[in-house]
């Protein structure tokens, strides 16, 4: 099998501009399933837009972006198999947790009551607590947002800032949630400002700059 054949997300000269913006110059990735891939910036660096350009949620003005051999924008408008969390998690405010994955899992229809529950609690919540959205601390939010985009057991995970909100215990839980999905063949994005807690999760980090991937690094052989 060729090498670029064993590429699951493929990102080619991805330049995307905006209100005659450059915001994305030439990206270009090579990300394999089993991989944490921290992406770090400052605010405004592109990483959040980046995000959206791989989520199918804008189309590139030049280049390319493939996800398991299809082609964003031509043969598919978002990933075959993703769970997202961008920004700030929005859900329904009279709804009780349960009650709003519930309504998400129903678009697609393919898992269970069960399965649903089983996420809520990989974040550390219950899923019998009845409060309402509003009633919802912002850990507790951010939480919730974590259990949507894995809830479905999706091939791509891609997070960004996941540890907003969340305190010291919950930042402990996800980072344990994320490496057991690495180890379940997953292929995850993180964006993130926290330099330390990127490099403890992360196979291979990129620093964005104005839109520009400016560098890149390994972290092999990192205890986990």
């Amino acid at each position: 099998m060729a090498e670029t054949d064993q590429i699951y997300l493929k990102v080619e000269h991805l330049t995307k501009v905006m209100k005659q913006q450059v915001i994305l110059k030439d990206i270009n990735l090579e990300l394999n399933k089993g991989f944490i891939y921290g992406f770090r910036g400052k605010n405004g660096s592109g990483k959040t837009m980046l995000f959206r350009a791989l989520c199918g949620l804008i189309l590139p003005t030049e280049g390319t972006i493939t996800v398991g051999g299809i082609q964003l924008g031509k043969d598919a408008s978002f990933p075959p198999s993703v769970g997202v969390l961008i920004e700030y998690p929005g859900f329904l405010n009279s709804y009780t947790g349960f009650q709003n994955l519930k309504m998400l899992a129903s678009l697609n229809n393919f898992i269970d009551d069960n399965r649903i529950k089983e996420a809520i609690r990989l974040v550390g919540l219950d899923p019998e607590d009845k409060r309402k959205y509003r009633k919802y601390s912002l850990g507790m939010k951010q939480r919730l947002g974590i259990a949507q985009a894995i809830m479905e057991e999706p091939d791509l995970i891609i997070l960004d800032e996941p540890t907003n909100a969340l305190d010291s215990e919950g930042i402990e839980e996800l980072k344990k949630l994320l490496l057991e999905l690495k180890n379940k063949n997953k292929c995850i994005l993180i964006a993130s400002h926290d330099k330390e807690e990127l490099e403890f999760l992360s196979d291979e980090i990129f620093i964005l700059e104005k839109g520009k991937i400016v560098d890149h690094y390994h972290l092999q052989g990192v205890e986990k």
